[in-house]
């Protein structure tokens, strides 16, 4: 009898710490488990700009293209390479288009990318480029002056189901030249938010709004302020491989709405993404 209440009185304190471990595991490892921390998408949008470096050691390689009525369109393609780590990022930007009836290479963009802030919800990676005169402005495929543009794209994770991204940004082209030979000293002031909802961890619908002003000064006239907004519904969805290969494919319908009227396009997006080495 006496073994029986000793073993009952063990059982007691036992079944107590048992209750004590498995809280203190419970809380540990709710501060642990980050509900922010899966799998999803994260890419370049198709018009906007997400505010994610390449991760080290993996590169990206972006095809885009985007057609209009009077059969003007727009390719362009970009390689995304990080510098060390995900804190610095390089890449380049060549543009090919049909404009004004001529068709041939655009002014290409060397763009270097700073990745400010990078926590499981936000992310906020300042960008600077240099725009290279390689177009022909005499048949308006190019602007005939070096550029300078200033980005500032933040993301923000709204909740498992939900992410958004905003863009800021600044285009000078001073002296740019036009086609008749004039020169006009061009100022672009673009804006930008979209909305991506995650469908599953590899299927995402997009919405993007995206807004410019420009501002052009010629020498014997008042400056002149243009504006569009171009609407972009659209989703995409991502191919994984072992080896680390993502593939992205993405279409999307922009409808631009400028100063006169509305006009409706098709946008197709294909992104290639693999680790070329292994980070320290």
């Amino acid at each position: 009898m006496q073994y029986f209440k000793i073993s009952v009185r063990n059982f007691k304190y036992m079944t107590l710490s048992a209750y004590l471990f498995l809280v203190c595991m419970s809380f540990s490892s709710a501060q642990t488990v980050n509900k922010f921390d899966f799998k999803r998408i994260e890419d370049n949008s198709f018009l906007m700009e997400e505010a994610y470096n390449q991760d080290p050691g993996v590169i990206q390689h972006i095809s885009s293209f985007q057609y209009f009525r009077a059969k003007t369109w727009l390719y362009t393609f970009t390689d995304e390479w990080p510098v060390g780590g995900r804190e610095h990022q390089l890449s380049a930007t060549i543009p090919l288009l049909s404009n004004t009836g001529s068709t041939g290479i655009g002014d290409v963009e060397i763009n270097y990318r700073y990745q400010a802030i990078f926590t499981d919800r936000m992310a906020f990676s300042p960008r600077f480029s240099l725009i290279l005169p390689t177009g022909n402005f005499r048949k308006g495929l190019g602007s005939g002056v070096i550029g300078y543009q200033l980005s500032f794209p933040f993301s923000y994770l709204l909740s498992r189901a939900l992410v958004t991204h905003y863009n800021f940004g600044l285009t000078v082209t001073p002296y740019s030249k036009n086609i008749d030979g004039s020169t006009s000293n061009v100022t672009i002031i673009n804006y930008g938010l979209s909305i991506i909802q995650f469908f599953n961890e590899n299927f995402n619908f997009m919405l993007e709004v995206i807004g410019f002003t420009t501002f052009t000064k010629n020498s014997n006239t008042a400056t002149q302020i243009s504006n569009s907004v171009t609407v972009n519904p659209g989703c995409r969805f991502a191919i994984n491989f072992k080896s680390g290969l993502q593939i992205v494919p993405g279409i999307a319908l922009p409808l631009v709405l400028d100063n006169s009227k509305g006009v409706l396009g098709l946008f197709g997006y294909l992104s290639f993404e693999h680790p070329l080495w292994k980070p320290k």
